[in-house]
């Protein structure tokens, strides 16, 4: 018999048996929805996870770290040794992947930035300082930042614009501090003078032999009081408000977050201005690790303590591994967001995988179904496969016909359960908006994932399936024996 010769009667038997076949189909089709809408909430996890990381600035940019003050300040202390800051504030996730062996002052900064595909690096110098805009005083944190800066962190500005130079007197503030300040609109801050306060030097000495104030780690604790005339402070730097960064969440994987590597603070100063003010104003227990530095050996008079961190930015995420690579030879450790995509793409390969088994199971239970309608069908054309044997079928055609009619099966429950899934998925991501996502104001996030391949793949794996479930059944019918065949009634 022909290709055509076998479609044919495969599909006319699956006619003549249209409520049996269907039902089995309904099996499969099943067994195809479970897999493609499992598959597709997990593969949905991952890729909204990936795009918020994109979205955040995360892949083009990673920091660095050198031996800091306290970790030379006590070489041969446990907590030393894991270069434990008690100031650090980047959190139990940004931890350089090995032990640095060098101090990460200027001249290695300069060095860094020679590597290939390295844009720019800016040290991260995190300060808290008594700041007066406004008429209202606050203790609040800054940061330093490259100028200029293409991290989209400074891309987005509800008013003014970024800071002009790097020898420029400005700051770059944020929506927060604007309403902590008193202003109205984040334009009427624009232009404003804000004031770094800082008592004198023979205050502050003196106040070692005087009551200390409620304070915490040597920062005042009280909130919107300015300095009483006659404290001692004065006003040690000024700078003029250029510009006040978005912070409106918006639609979309950033949804406003925190962009990029570099610590978040509510007043952004150019470097060298944030540099000498960390070296003008040392807090207590900086200027105590210094001194212990300098007293056990460990960094020389002439030795600068260099920078705890710093955040290295480049042209392309390509060259991350590259870069890591020399800054491991230079000495130094290094932290990317590469390094929990590793174990973020691991768990999601679990979660798939269950996922998968899952449905799995289902089109295992629905492969049983087209075994038994193919037994079946057996019994009842015994006789018409004794005839087709009689006139010289030979056994690889009939193990064929019953091979297509599970294909059909296996092919159209594929097909159909394929769709179904995406019905489901486009349904399920419908009502997690309308009663889940709109009440709390937040925009629409499309759930699940379909790419080609899973439906494709799914498609597939349901005909090998139910090829797989025609084995027996077929094997079966082709050891019919002719003679007996035609006496079966």
């Amino acid at each position: 018999m022909s290709f055509l010769d076998i479609l044919y009667l495969s599909l006319r038997n699956l006619r003549e048996a249209k409520l049996r076949a269907t039902l089995t189909s309904m099996g499969v089709i099943v067994g195809v929805a479970v897999i493609v809408t499992m598959v597709s909430f997990g593969l949905g996890l991952q890729r909204n996870l990936l795009s918020r990381f994109k979205a955040l600035d995360l892949f083009n940019e990673m920091r660095v770290f050198g031996k800091n003050v306290f970790t030379l300040a006590s070489p041969n202390s446990n907590s030393a040794r894991r270069g434990d800051n008690p100031n650090d504030r980047r959190g139990p996730s940004f931890r350089p992947d090995k032990a640095p062996t060098r101090i990460l002052d200027d001249a290695a900064i300069a060095e860094i930035a020679r590597i290939p595909g390295v844009a720019y690096v800016e040290p991260t110098l995190m300060l808290s300082a008594y700041v007066r805009v406004n008429g209202h005083s606050q203790v609040q944190f800054i940061t330093g930042a490259s100028v200029p800066n293409s991290s989209s962190r400074f891309t987005e500005f509800a008013a003014g614009k970024m800071i002009a130079s790097k020898d420029a007197d400005e700051a770059v503030v944020t929506q927060r501090f604007t309403e902590e300040f008193g202003f109205k609109d984040s334009a009427d801050a624009i232009g404003k003078t804000i004031e770094f306060l800082a008592a004198p030097k023979e205050t502050a000495n003196a106040r070692t032999a005087q009551e200390e104030p409620p304070s915490f780690f040597g920062l005042p604790l009280g909130q919107d009081a300015a300095p009483e005339a006659g404290s001692g402070a004065v006003v040690a730097k000024t700078f003029r408000i250029a510009g006040v960064l978005n912070s409106e969440i918006k639609e979309g994987a950033g949804q406003g977050g925190l962009r990029g590597l570099l610590p978040g603070a509510d007043i952004y100063l150019p470097l060298p201005a944030a540099h000498q003010w960390s070296i003008d104003h040392r807090g207590p227990m900086n200027q105590v690790a210094l001194a212990l530095a300098r007293e056990s050996g460990s960094l020389d008079k002439s030795e600068s303590e260099g920078y705890e961190s710093a955040v290295i930015r480049v042209d392309n995420p390509v060259v991350l591994t590259e870069v890591r690579k020399r800054l491991t030879e230079m000495g130094f450790g290094s932290f990317s967001i590469v390094d929990q995509l590793e174990q973020i793409r691991a768990v999601f390969l679990i979660i798939d995988s269950v996922l998968g088994l899952l449905g799995g199971i289902s089109l295992l239970v629905a492969s049983f179904g087209i075994a038994n309608t193919m037994i079946m069908s057996i019994l009842e054309r015994t006789r018409e496969i004794g005839i087709m044997k009689a006139i010289g079928a030979e056994d690889r055609e009939v193990k064929m016909i019953f091979f297509f009619e599970a294909a059909v099966i296996g092919l159209t429950g594929g097909i159909i359960g394929a769709l179904a899934a995406w019905g489901i998925d486009g349904l399920s991501n419908r009502l997690a908006y309308r009663f889940i996502l709109k009440p709390q104001g937040a925009s629409f996030v499309d759930f699940f994932s379909l790419p080609p391949y899973l439906w494709l793949g799914a498609i597939l794996f349901a005909l090998v399936v139910s090829i797989l479930a025609a084995l027996y059944p077929a094997a079966r019918a082709a050891r019919i024996d002719p003679v007996r065949a035609l006496r079966h009634d």
